[in-house]
């Protein structure tokens, strides 16, 4: 964290009040602190569900309005997730990575093999083992960008920074795939009308952004307004903050700091501190048991997950890059090698977020199969975890130096 405001200690005043809160909205938009944060949720979520069941299950049931706070949580509180991510899509479709595909064709092609190999895998399982749920195909897909980043952070900060490109990339196509398969394959009850008013609200934050109007009190009230309106239509509601982000200017025709930059900015420590970490702490409380942890291998739901996210990941992102350098004029980066690639390969195994959220949408009304779900996301996302650390480490201590 370059030019971080310093913290005054002991004399309070508004000054240090001040340099107090820049100092932790710049901790949180660290990925490390990020990922922290929401395994440290998660970790609570299942010792609270396994220790205090029924507290735990009176807290998530509790209403609020038309919802309660579990599905709050997920379809309010991830919006402003999928908002940031959309923020990050725009900006690297725009000016980053993306705005020149030629130079990310490998990581592109290597996060759509990494999303349709670990379907694959599910599939397969599912339609040949008995008691098969096939319709769970899309949960072993998602790469959660925040945990995966976080420990490529943690424990491959020696390796080249190219590394981190081709991870951010891969993970960026894979967020925008698991958007558009929520979008689709998860929308039920289509409201024409609401879509409409989904549509002018858009438009009215598009035309707000290119009169130069500024000011949170006229954007929040329309994003809000956007969110009841796609919540009604019966697309999934958070498919309005993805929508929104990528609608928002990255580019300012004098120059001068876009919208996207500051409102990214503004928002990523909203999501990272809070929004993602409350969503873990309602979406990882499952009932842990031996019996449920063999259930694990033998149930299809459970094994197509863990196989597909801690195998097919592996298979489609080395797979995908491999056949992508060979058949075509791409390359890695000159300071990358293949061994590396294996190691991201495994850390894109694992996925949280997402992952948990398609869980819940894959079985409407089906609480055991949610919650079959969402242990063997939580158990593949911490076998990728350590599989991917352990490659990682050996990358490093091999790496010589340059």
């Amino acid at each position: 964290m370059k030019n971080r405001p310093r913290v005054v200690l002991f004399e309070r005043n508004s000054a240090a009040d001040d340099a107090d809160t820049i100092a932790v909205a710049e901790l949180l938009r660290l990925e490390t602190v990020s990922g922290a944060l929401m395994l440290s949720a998660a970790v609570v979520a299942l010792l609270w569900a396994n220790l205090g069941t029924e507290s735990y299950l009176a807290l998530s049931h509790l209403k609020l309005g038309p919802l309660d706070l579990a599905h709050w949580s997920a379809d309010g509180l991830l919006a402003i997730f999928f908002f940031v991510a959309g923020l990050e899509l725009k900006r690297e479709f725009t000016v980053g990575a993306l705005s020149k595909p030629a130079e990310a064709l490998l990581p592109i092609v290597a996060a759509f093999c990494g999303m349709a190999v670990p379907a694959l895998i599910y599939v397969v399982i599912n339609l040949t083992m008995e008691g098969g749920r096939p319709q769970g195909w899309a949960i072993p897909m998602a790469t959660d960008i925040a945990f995966a980043l976080a420990i490529l952070g943690l424990v491959g900060s020696k390796l080249p920074n190219s590394l981190r490109a081709f991870l951010l990339t891969l993970a960026i196509v894979d967020d925008l795939g698991s958007i558009a398969v929520i979008a689709v394959f998860f929308s039920t009850g289509i409201s024409l009308l609401w879509l409409l008013g989904v549509v002018a609200c858009a438009a009215l934050w598009v035309l707000l952004q290119w009169r130069g109007i500024r000011g949170w009190y006229i954007y929040l009230p329309l994003a809000v307004l956007c969110w009841v309106c796609m919540f009604n239509s019966g697309v999934h509601a958070t498919i309005a903050g993805v929508i929104l982000g990528l609608l928002t200017r990255s580019k300012m025709p004098g120059g001068g700091r876009s919208p996207v930059d500051r409102w990214e900015h503004r928002w990523a420590p909203i999501s990272a501190g809070f929004a993602v970490p409350v969503f873990a702490l309602f979406a990882a409380g499952v009932p842990v048991s031996l019996s449920r942890m063999a259930e694990m291998f033998t149930n299809p739901v459970g094994l197509g997950v863990v196989l597909g996210l801690v195998v097919g990941k592996v298979i489609g992102v080395l797979g995908g890059s491999w056949l992508t350098a060979k058949f075509t004029g791409a390359e890695l980066a000159s300071d990358l090698r293949w061994s590396e690639v294996f190691a991201v390969s495994m850390l894109a195994g694992v996925g949280f977020t997402v992952a948990l959220l398609i869980g819940e949408l894959a079985f409407p009304g089906e609480p055991e199969f949610q919650e079959v779900a969402k242990s063997a996301v939580l158990v593949a996302s911490l076998l990728a975890a350590v599989l991917a650390t352990l490659s990682l480490r050996r990358r490093t201590r091999f790496r010589l130096p340059s």
